[in-house]
């Protein structure tokens, strides 16, 4: 019988803001928090990825490499972000350059279970939850559905 390799990474090489708070366990690697960031327990963020001030990121959630999130932004339990569109038929198998990143602005929530491909999304957006964002958006409102389409503006 082998024996596994176990690996218990829970932070290295981070950078923190001023009082961030963690809810362990998580796994935090080589990105950047800023000020007033909270992490709930089971939450992964990958090297590179950038948090902004005061977002709220809820457990079970996925940040992966190239990742930027803006400011007073929430990101619900068990939302994921991919990096990776499988554009050669399959995974990258660590091929960087394949990858491409995704920018949040200022504002925006990301609900339950939402997935996030690589996108942009400008300030002021709600994503349902569940929700699969496939497509740049660039107008501000509420999105919901696989793809996500806008729903409303936020004061409809």
């Amino acid at each position: 019988m082998g024996t596994p390799d176990i690996m218990k990474i829970s932070l290295a090489g981070a950078q923190f803001g001023a009082r961030v708070t963690l809810v362990e366990p998580v796994n935090i690697y080589g990105c950047v928090l800023g000020d007033d960031v909270f992490v709930g327990p089971f939450v992964e963020i990958q090297k590179g990825a950038r948090i902004g001030n005061r977002t709220r990121i809820q457990s079970h959630a996925f940040v992966c490499e190239l990742v930027d999130i803006g400011e007073d932004c929430f990101v619900s339990h068990g939302a994921k972000f991919v990096n990776d569109l499988f554009s050669g038929g399959g995974p990258a198998r660590g091929d960087k350059s394949l990858w491409m990143p995704t920018r949040l602005g200022d504002r925006v929530s990301i609900g339950t279970n939402a997935t996030v491909l690589p996108v942009s999304i400008c300030d002021d957006v709600v994503v349902g939850a569940g929700s699969v964002v496939t497509r740049d958006i660039t107008e501000s409102g509420i999105y919901a559905g696989n793809p996500a389409r806008k729903i409303r503006g936020l004061h409809d």
